[in-house]
């Protein structure tokens, strides 16, 4: 068997149409919130001159899920901060990141009425120093934009490398190679796949095809810690 999870950023639009395509093939997913950046009202995708001031994603606004639809939209999902207004660790100050962590789980666990126990570094930055302070305020992992052939070989899970980007070309030989471990973990922003009709469907199936391997088990991201300390050889043998 393998545990497959995944994960999504920042909270877009998209993800609307995303959850729809895990929905119908029974897939677990955690999504990383930045509930700082949301208005009250969803606002939807749209396409803009991509050489115009502000970021897109090649021309692409994935719009963003507003705070009334939150709970309606991720319902039955795991959610995880990824800090109030994407703060990036080492632009701040230690103590004004650690609040923007904190925040953002705190607005997460008051909305879902549920535990956030996870965090996913803006722009994958990250020092000991911030990785001990989320550690110290209760978070169990975080994770980075870096890439491990095995993710099982973890050690920190508040540095938490995963299998590859969902994006990556060669998605199916890093998840063939993953089945040896036990372990495949892969995340993306679902503006990624703007409004491509080419590009929604060969998502779609990637789930369908995993959530239909007899071998895959889907597991939440606040699963893999334990899931890793489990798998790693004991000191000494």
């Amino acid at each position: 068997m393998v545990k497959v999870a995944q994960c999504w950023d920042d909270g877009v639009a998209t993800d609307i149409r995303l959850i729809e395509i895990l929905h119908k093939y029974n897939a677990k997913a955690t999504f990383n919130l930045c509930p700082g950046i949301m208005a009250d009202e969803t606002v939807q995708p749209s396409w803009t001159d991509p050489l115009s001031r502000g970021w897109s994603h090649n021309g692409f606004l994935g719009g963003r899920v507003g705070k009334k639809d939150l709970k309606a939209v991720y319902e039955g999902f795991q959610v995880a901060s990824h800090c109030w207004k994407h703060e990036t660790a080492g632009q701040f100050t230690d103590a004004d990141f650690l609040k923007a962590a904190v925040d953002a789980r705190n607005f997460l666990e008051d909305t879902f009425q549920q535990e956030c126990r996870g965090f996913a570094w803006p722009n994958g930055k990250h020092t000991p120093e911030t990785e001990r302070l989320l550690a110290e305020a209760g978070f169990r992992y975080g994770r980075t934009t870096a890439n491990l052939a095995d993710v099982t070989a973890n050690e920190n899970p508040l540095a938490l490398a995963s299998s590859c980007h969902f994006h990556n070309w060669q998605f199916w030989r890093i998840f063939d190679d993953a089945k040896k471990t036990g372990v495949f973990y892969f995340w993306g922003h679902s503006y990624e796949l703007m409004d491509s009709p080419k590009l929604w469907e060969r998502f779609e199936q990637k789930i369908k095809a995993l959530s239909e391997d007899p071998e895959v088990e889907w597991v939440d991201v606040i699963d893999l810690p334990d899931l890793l300390r489990k798998q790693q050889p004991a000191q000494g043998k």
